[in-house]
């Protein structure tokens, strides 16, 4: 079996089929990890979440911020964006049962030698800790009551975890930290608008892998994406694979077993007619 976790798709069908055949993906013993934000802004979201619904049993997904806001935007939630490509699922057939499935993806992967989540983790959550938070979002996401939380899910506070928070707050700040976060202080105040490439990032922030004595550093190696500025990193115990794609960059695949590296450009017909976004 090979194992292969790949970035931010972002509705980039072609090229995804483009580097499922550079890496001869063999569905009856291969595994996928995706690590989020497969769907919106390339004209092929409704392909690839069909894809990978098909492929359920072979691939592993983590929900990205692209993925929530389809599901907060699916139930009204939320106004679409001028450059979401996401009505095709909206009024395709099978659109409910997509996003139904959509919606019982965990935040965060933890198995053997790696962990995966969309943007990154709180630099003072351990692993386990991590994996108990994501778990308390999911729950409440499988939960028949899940529209008040997307209602309460927008916003950038609290932008600094606390144990002691509860309610609407605990759930926005924990997927603040699993789908949204890049910088943070060394008290561990998160910074959400900046997006640019680490040489210019405000004074007193730092990538969130970098603070010192991060607490989930250790023997797993946390594979993210969302941030395409930063594009393919491989240190800090971390591997970055959002390199870009829908921005005429390249889509990655990084082999789990033997730490290769595969890459294909976009292929044009997955670029939008303008704009995009994280």
């Amino acid at each position: 079996m090979a194992r292969y976790a790949i970035g931010d798709i972002q509705g980039c069908y072609h090229s995804l089929m483009q580097l499922l055949a550079e890496i001869n993906f063999q569905p009856a013993h291969d595994q996928l990890w995706l690590v989020g934000d497969i769907i919106n802004r390339g004209t092929g979201s409704l392909e690839v979440l069909r894809w990978a619904y098909t492929h359920k049993d072979q691939i592993k997904l983590v929900l990205g911020n692209h993925e929530l806001h389809a599901i907060a935007v699916a139930h009204g939630v939320r106004p679409p964006h001028r450059f979401d490509t996401l009505a095709d699922i909206f009024s395709a057939p099978d659109g409910g049962e997509l996003l139904h499935w959509l919606r019982q993806q965990p935040l965060m992967v933890l198995e053997d030698d790696y962990a995966m989540v969309h943007a990154g983790l709180y630099p003072q959550w351990t692993l386990s800790k991590a994996k108990r938070l994501a778990e308390e979002v999911e729950a409440v996401l499988s939960d028949a009551d899940y529209a008040t939380f997307l209602f309460a899910m927008y916003g950038n506070t609290p932008a600094q975890w606390n144990d002691a928070l509860v309610g609407m707050d605990r759930l926005r700040a924990i997927v603040n930290a699993f789908t949204r976060i890049r910088l943070c202080s060394a008290q561990g105040e998160m910074e959400f608008t900046f997006k640019g490439e680490v040489p210019d990032m405000p004074a007193g922030y730092y990538p969130w892998f970098q603070i010192p004595d991060r607490r989930s550093a250790g023997a797993q190696t946390i594979l993210f994406g969302h941030w395409s500025a930063l594009g393919l990193h491989q240190g800090d115990g971390v591997v970055a694979l959002d390199t870009g794609c829908l921005w005429g960059r390249q889509l990655t695949a990084y082999n789990l077993d033997n730490q290769k590296v595969i890459q294909v450009g976009l292929d044009e017909r997955d670029r939008p007619a303008a704009g995009g976004g994280d």
